[in-house]
């Protein structure tokens, strides 16, 4: 089965380089390109895409504004930005905002079909200077609590490398336990937390002192 895309980049060589990126795969439907995202909401309904490439400066609504409204009545589809600088303060709102993650446009061509890959796996491309920051931004109310959640010890250090941005093959390796088996724990971890994807998880770790 094909996985939809929908695609929102203002730059026409981009866009069109990146159409041609996703046509080109085997797994891949370009749904829709578009050069702004003022009729984001209507797009989304119409098209139901499973992923959405969102540039975050635009003409007219931004990216994080379209993020905003998107999940406003979409909490399922991936959202991944495209930026140019992966330290931006709007890549860190655009998370907060509901982005599953970022692409640095410069890396697109090369990493573009794993990231893909990785969001619908429930994983957040995101370095770890961005999630440095959305930790700090979440611990400005963070309120502790007990561990009402029954987090066992390794969930708590999968679920800490997580808010650190790392990969699940990264935290395999860091852990030394298989790929399926961070995939198990992560999966029990979102049960737990009643979440359904990596950023919710680190957001509600985040605020609430798990980890």
């Amino acid at each position: 089965m094909q996985i939809g895309v929908v695609l929102y980049e203002d730059n026409d060589n981009l866009r069109e380089s990146l159409c041609n990126l996703i046509i080109l795969a085997d797994n891949l439907l370009l749904l829709g390109n578009y050069a702004r995202a003022d009729e984001v909401v209507k797009q989304a309904t119409e098209l139901h895409p499973d992923v959405i490439l969102m540039d975050i400066d635009m003409p007219g609504m931004n990216g994080i504004e379209a993020v905003k409204r998107i999940r406003t009545f979409n909490q399922q589809v991936q959202i991944i930005m495209l930026t140019v600088f992966d330290d931006n303060l709007h890549v860190l709102d655009a998370i907060c905002a509901g982005a599953s993650g970022y692409l640095l446009k410069k890396h697109i061509s090369d990493r573009l079909l794993d990231a893909i890959t990785q969001v619908l796996q429930g994983e957040a491309p995101m370095s770890p200077g961005i999630a440095r920051m959305v930790i700090q931004k979440m611990q400005q109310t963070a309120k502790p609590v007990d561990n009402i959640y029954q987090l066992t010890q390794r969930e708590k250090e999968i679920l800490s490398n997580l808010s650190k941005g790392n990969s699940y093959k990264l935290i395999a390796a860091d852990l030394f336990i298989s790929i399926d088996t961070v995939r198990t724990h992560i999966k029990n971890i979102y049960e737990k937390l009643q979440v359904h994807s990596q950023v919710e998880a680190v957001s509600k770790a985040v605020k609430e002192r798990l980890v």
